[in-house]
């Protein structure tokens, strides 16, 4: 295969991955949502930006990308693991504590900004189905940007936050209603044999009755996902146990969601949604944690690629041949859009300052758009030349939501702050605030987690061992799957909101290394670890640990304990003095530190250490 400027088959792949390593690291410096940077890259670096002089200066071709379809492949990937994730994280809990927000706040929004969308787009002059193609199109919003702007500015603790994200979860959740509705208005028109998709309402019959295999097929992902995944996945995780490496776990979680995507699309559907049922199923499962870890690196990269597509799709000619319309267009639908939420937002109790927000950061078009519409020209519903000019404005709305969140804060400056009155179920369930951590939940771990347990402490525990948290699980224990050494594991298990951390491994190096990462990400945090000698102990007060537990001095200590008591001393007695001889041992490992790191502790661990 030759490409133009003699680059190789992979040079439009490697133009991305530099501008990956270049232009998102900048936007970063000055702070600006990475995915503006991957737009911007898309942008510049496509057949309309700087490829466009390539002929003159052949140089050129070897910086920019000349052939968008070699990445198109891999954007549809991208899109596939954005839903992935999107599954993972959603949760039966997690909905249920939302319910109103989200099925009440969110589901309002989108249906009433697609039938306003809709209705305008007749009066435009687009037939029934092409409108409400573009109506569902750009009645969502962008995640993927709204969610790290947000973010950035700290709204996303606040009333603000949780009413966006409920009405961001919202829409992703109607995603695939949405291509399933596309597929039925495509068969329809099919059916009917109607002009320009207009609706024929006696073809609706056949049009559902096209949709038999994809249900059929839809049922066969959940059922073998449920039968399949959870053993599949137990596998890998012994044979990682044994030596074979962290890359296991990659190549399975691209497994499941190719393997799901491509399932789908066998069975009529889009890739996307196959991928969103396998991130729901996995999300139900003990490696829920462990998966999100492992494919945290490539989500942002793929991602990056359907966004630098997105930016290629931009065509600056189009834009440049007709700017009013277009960027009239965006503007338009964005302002709308931001009314329409407005209104909906303070109809289901948000307050005016917070609904303001809301509004402005959601009005802009979302990254789905793209997809619906994409899916409505290629099934020929939806007019192509217009479609391609409401694309060519959701792709300019999308650039503007950091200057809607800029405007948001102008606008709502002078107003007070209020105390949210958003019901109690926007709140975040509390059941993982103020938990103990339990790292290894063998023998020793279980018996922790039955003691608190016993006294109402909630925990989490987490073990590297598929067998060790299978029977946890099966006991009806709090018990994920994942290696507690990684930072980006403890985050997912809620290290900052935990009240204690109690590491049990009988593995000293191992516990060396989780006792580190702990200290790193909550330098205030109690912690406690196993210890397997004296030395072990002076080692883990070195790094740091509230308390070392020493295997060999507390069996020790109850070997004579209990000789003391069968031997008729008092039981008082006996307990005073096991107290003062572990509080004797605590203060040598202690003064075995160096000279002034105690003094450096945290003032909370000194304190909790003469408790």
């Amino acid at each position: 295969m030759t490409t133009h400027g003699g680059g190789g088959e992979y040079k439009d792949l490697v133009v991305f991955l530099a501008a990956a390593g270049v232009v998102v690291p900048l936007f970063n410096r000055l702070k600006i949502s990475p995915v503006l940077g991957f737009l911007a890259a898309g942008v510049l670096l496509g057949p309309d930006g700087l490829a466009r002089w390539a002929d003159s200066m052949p140089w050129l071709s070897y910086l920019t990308i000349s052939d968008a379809s070699q990445i198109r492949s891999l954007s549809e990937l991208g899109v596939a693991f954005l839903l992935f994730m999107i599954g993972l994280e959603l949760s039966w809990e997690r909905l249920k504590a939302m319910r109103k927000l989200v099925f009440g706040l969110g589901l309002s929004q989108v249906a009433l900004c697609t039938v306003v969308l809709a209705a305008l787009f007749m009066v435009m002059g687009q037939s029934l189905v092409s409108a409400a193609v573009l109506g569902m199109g750009l009645a969502l919003s962008s995640t993927a940007v709204v969610m790290p702007v947000m973010a950035e500015r700290g709204r996303l603790g606040g009333a603000t936050g949780r009413a966006t994200f409920s009405i961001l979860l919202a829409q992703d959740l109607v995603v695939a209603p949405i291509l399933i509705t596309v597929t039925v208005l495509a068969a329809m028109a099919q059916e009917g044999a109607t002009p320009a998709g207009e609706f024929d309402p006696s073809v609706l019959g056949p049009a559902l009755f096209t949709l038999i295999p994809a249900a059929i097929g839809l049922a066969l992902i959940v059922i073998l996902g449920r039968l399949v995944l959870r053993p599949m996945f137990r596998s890998v995780a012994k044979a990682r146990s044994k030596g074979q490496g962290q890359e296991m776990f990659v190549a399975a979680s691209l497994l499941v969601v190719v393997g799901a995507g491509l399932a789908a699309q066998a069975a009529g559907l889009s890739m996307s949604l196959g991928a969103l049922v396998a991130g729901l199923l996995l999300a139900e499962t003990e490696f829920r944690r462990e998966v999100e870890v492992s494919i945290e690196p490539f989500k942002g990269l793929l991602l990056g690629v359907f966004f630098v597509g997105v930016g290629i799709g931009l065509d600056i000619d189009a834009v440049v041949a007709d700017p009013l319309a277009v960027f009239g267009l965006a503007l338009g639908l964005t302002l709308l859009k931001a009314l329409l939420i407005y209104g909906v937002a303070r109809l289901w109790g948000v307050k005016n300052r917070n609904a303001i927000e809301t509004a402005l950061v959601l009005g802009p078009a979302g990254e789905f758009a793209f997809v619906i519409l994409g899916a409505g020209m290629v099934e020929g519903i939806a007019s192509h030349e217009f479609t391609r000019t409401v694309m060519l404005a959701a792709t300019i709305s999308i650039f503007t939501v950091p200057f809607m969140a800029m405007l948001a804060d102008r606008l709502v400056r002078q107003v007070a702050p209020v105390t949210p009155d958003l019901p109690v179920e926007a709140l975040e369930p509390k059941s993982a605030d103020g938990q103990v951590l339990i790292v290894g939940f063998g023998r020793v771990g279980r018996l922790v987690g039955e003691m608190l347990t016993e006294h109402g402490q909630t925990f989490l525990a987490v073990d590297a061992n598929a067998s060790t948290v299978a029977r946890g699980r099966d006991e009806g224990s709090n018990v994920v799957y994942g290696d507690a050494g990684r930072h980006e594991m403890l985050e997912r298990c809620g290290i900052d909101k935990a009240r204690a951390v109690v590491v049990t491994m009988d593995a000293p190096a191992k516990v060396d290394e989780v006792v580190v990462a702990v200290r790193a990400a909550r330098p205030d945090l109690i912690l406690i670890a196993r210890a397997r000698d004296s030395r072990h102990a002076e080692r883990l007060y070195r790094l740091g640990v509230t308390d070392a537990v020493p295997e060999t001095t507390e069996a020790s200590l109850q070997l004579a304990e209990n000789t003391l008591v069968d031997l008729g001393v008092p039981m008082g007695q006996v307990l005073a003095s096991i107290h003062e001889r572990r509080d004797r041992f605590r203060k040598l490992f202690q003064d075995a530190m160096p000279d002034g790191e105690a003094a450096r502790r945290p003032r909370a661990l000194r304190s909790t250490v003469r408790r």
